[in-house]
């Protein structure tokens, strides 16, 4: 069964957010708890986090993928802001399980005015005290792939290779794939060989059964360009042959695929969900990768 849905605003409730996942025939979903460029201002409340478990049961939500705020960086070099970071990250972990949410995404972080060695050392030792002080905490956490961009780690596998082989508990993080970023960071995922490549070199690094949801994004940007813009799903670089790859392939296609292209309404969320719908239809792609 095809498990496809949106990232859905949280305006005026948290839990309006199943409700405007539900009316676009999700079942499943992604949100920001709270203002994603901003410090934290205030909790969900219990009342809220109660009528939001309840709505997703009822609407048959699963997953449910909370996204970390963009502002928090486990890579920082700034000593105030990586503690910040670790302090924030531990209350959205927390208040994601408190949501019921099976997954919290996460970008690995920016090592800009230090190294990349650096920065890989300083994401393993946030994710150890931020693990350490939410052992009781169901939500796993997924590493996100990047563009390439800037300072931007995880834009190649062997990054999350370091992180996994330096947690006390690996098992408590998975990965999530955006086609878009891999795209950027120059895998040419819209053929069968780009696609092998991709999904045998996540195996060799990490293990392919530690990826638990894909973005799904298309992109205009050239392949190989570090330039991290979503674009509509077909409409784009990777297009429709590269996404009938993606959604078909026998190891991702019972993965939950997660939509985070733009939109001025809820009519292009509609378009890019029936063009993923459309293409899952299509009898299933043989890969031997």
């Amino acid at each position: 069964m095809l498990r496809l849905g949106v990232h859905v605003s949280i305006a005026g409730k948290i839990y309006k957010s199943i409700d405007r996942a539900a009316e676009l025939g999700c079942n499943t979903m992604q949100i920001f708890s709270r203002n994603p460029r901003q410090r934290r201002k205030t909790f969900v409340s219990d009342e809220d986090a109660k009528e939001f478990k309840k709505k997703a049961k009822k609407a048959k939500i699963n997953p449910v993928v909370i996204h970390i705020p963009y502002l928090l960086n486990l890579a920082t070099v700034r000593k105030s802001f990586y503690k910040t970071t670790i302090k924030e990250f531990i209350s959205d972990l927390i208040e994601a399980d408190k949501l019921g949410a099976d997954y919290l995404v996460t970008h690995m972080g920016s090592y800009k005015g230090g190294t990349e060695k650096g920065g890989l050392s300083r994401i393993v030792q946030a994710l150890n005290k931020i693990l350490k002080e939410t052992k009781e905490v169901k939500t796993q956490v997924l590493l996100e792939n990047t563009s390439g961009s800037g300072h931007w780690l995880g834009y190649k596998f062997s990054h999350q290779k370091i992180i996994f082989d330096g947690l006390n508990r690996p098992e408590a993080v998975g990965m999530c794939l955006d086609t878009a970023h891999a795209w950027a960071a120059g895998y040419k995922i819209n053929e069968p060989k780009g696609l092998k490549a991709l999904l045998d070199e996540i195996d060799q690094e990490v293990g392919l059964e530690r990826l638990k949801v894909i973005h799904l994004n298309d992109t205009q940007e050239e392949l190989g360009s570090l330039r991290d813009r979503h674009y509509a799903i077909g409409k784009g670089e990777i297009g429709q042959r590269g996404f009938n790859l993606i959604i078909n392939h026998s190891k991702l296609r019972e993965l939950p695929f997660v939509l985070e292209t733009p939109r001025d309404g809820e009519d292009e969320d509609k378009e890019n969900l029936n063009v993923v719908r459309k293409l899952y239809k299509i009898k299933k792609v043989e890969n031997k990768g």
